[in-house]
């Protein structure tokens, strides 16, 4: 026999006792954002399960409810989005268009951009959703995760902590993978650079391992990322946005200088090489970890995923920029394309050597700001294991997690495949995979909530084969061309 449990009705404004519902009453939370229940050896879930009759309210708004100090508007988010979106990435998509063909690559680009966007407007769709049921203002993307399996049919509540851990942690990966890329990014960008003239110089080293270059760059990053205020990182975001711009800039007016013939390029590269692309690509357009902040913060979030909208107008141009980007540097630089295009840039003029140093300066910075967020889940997961001497604990994990993302980086020193593997590895989990699962089991139980003919899971069933079909084949050529030491 289940338990009775108490519960005050908002509605009829006393106590009443559910049988037919699970029923969950908001638990006390410690310092360290453990339930004092939970502490104790309970399994019950953190979220608040509320009982159906509160779920039929229609009244609650949950929008209405969002208390923000400065909430910004459709055109500050439509930024941030562009200023999340377009990162590294963007310098690899010639590399996957090498992996894809020129004309197969450009209509594969437009519909894996196109997934991503559709899977994103899933998630925060299906988050206002469970906004509503929970009355609660806002979610995160693993708060989602969580409410959607508590929200859900009855055997999928046991889950739901394994659903936002779950979450959480690919989040981690994804980030300290690309912060793993960056490191290489940087190094690489610069030994080029070095070398070229140290043919003519006594002083500067000849042919040093990119190894070496990387070791280098340990004690800068220490430095950096010591700072654990987001507000005095701020200003290097603005230099990085700064450098990014006008190298790409440039960048643009090398591709199209002397610009070959199409016929010169294949259309189609073949099918054994598409598991290389479709790890870069979505390696390069996947934004999703952004996404769920920035609705959050928005003073109308119904504009975020309207029509056009704020994600619609967002991502046309990313994936149109990406598009162009990986189009017009394979038709420059065909099968000699490298794992970033900034490497293809002329080693003779100064120009193209000042965009290389300008970007491994943009992406050095970046890292930082890549390393914040993994940081914060990871620090909030442990902080309550140390006492009084947390702030050294935290400077000793920050910089244990640095040295390991600097291994890493030495260990796997190829770029694209390196890059391909993350891509493949943790965004088709975040980005195809965790949104179709969220959707469905949080309309599973609802009255035609999986739609006509239960086409809502059928759609997600062929998202979450793609996702998986993207990881097994992504992954495994990604590490056989990492074991072969190919580029």
């Amino acid at each position: 026999m289940r338990p009775m449990i108490a519960e005050y009705d908002p509605k009829k404004k006393g106590v009443r006792n559910d049988l037919s519902d699970i029923v969950m009453v908001k638990y006390k939370v410690d310092p360290n954002e453990i339930p004092v229940e939970q502490q104790a050896g309970s399994t019950l879930p953190l979220m608040e399960i509320p009982g159906r009759d509160i779920e039929a309210d229609e009244d609650y708004n949950p929008f209405e409810h969002r208390k923000l100090a400065h909430p910004t508007s459709d055109l500050d988010t439509l930024i941030h989005l562009l200023k999340g979106s377009l990162g590294s990435g963007i310098l690899a998509m010639p590399l996957a268009f090498r992996n894809a063909g020129l004309f197969f690559g450009l209509v594969a680009t437009f519909a894996i951009g196109g997934i991503c966007t559709y899977c994103v407007h899933v998630l925060v769709k299906t988050a206002h959703e469970l906004c509503h049921r929970m009355q609660k203002p806002s979610l995160g993307f693993a708060e989602t995760a969580e409410a959607a399996f508590l929200a859900g049919p009855p055997a999928a509540h046991k889950f739901s902590r394994l659903a936002k851990a779950m979450v959480n942690w690919f989040l981690v990966i994804d980030l300290l993978g690309c912060c793993c890329v960056y490191i290489v990014f940087v190094a690489k960008n610069v030994k080029q650079v070095v070398d070229f003239y140290a043919q003519s110089s006594d002083w500067l080293p000849h042919d040093l391992d990119l190894r070496i270059y990387m070791a280098v760059l340990l004690p800068l990053l220490i430095l950096m990322n010591l700072i654990r205020n987001l507000k005095y990182l701020a200003p290097f975001s603005m230099i990085a946005n700064l450098l990014v711009g006008t190298g790409m800039g440039i960048t643009f007016y090398y591709l199209f200088q002397d610009v070959p013939a199409i016929s010169e390029r294949d259309s189609f590269a073949g099918f054994e090489r598409l598991p290389t692309f479709f790890g870069t690509a979505i390696f390069a357009l996947e934004g999703i970890g952004v996404v769920m902040p920035l609705e959050n913060n928005m003073k109308t979030p119904t504009h975020f995923i309207g029509c056009p909208g704020v994600l619609n107008t967002g991502m046309f141009f990313v994936v149109s920029l990406y598009a162009t980007t990986g189009f017009f540097g394979y038709l420059k630089y065909g099968e000699a394309t490298m794992g970033s295009i900034t490497l293809n840039l002329p080693q003779d003029q100064v120009l193209g050597q000042c965009v290389k140093l300008m970007i491994a300066v943009a992406i050095f910075f970046t890292y930082s700001l890549q390393f914040y967020v993994p940081m914060e889940i990871i620090w909030k997961n442990v902080r309550h294991m140390f006492g009084a001497r947390k702030k050294l604990a935290e400077y000793s994990i920050r910089i244990f997690i640095i040295v390991m993302t600097l291994c890493i980086a030495v260990a796997i020193p190829n770029l694209g495949p390196f890059i391909s593997l993350v891509g493949a590895v943790c965004l088709s989990f975040l980005g195809l995979i965790f949104p179709a699962v969220i959707e469905t089991v949080t309309f599973w139980d609802r009255p035609n909530g999986l739609g006509t003919w239960n086409w809502v899971m059928w759609k997600n069933l062929f998202l979450v084969s793609f996702g998986i079909l993207g990881f097994f084949s992504g992954s495994y050529v990604s590490i056989l061309d990492i074991i072969h030491g190919e580029e």
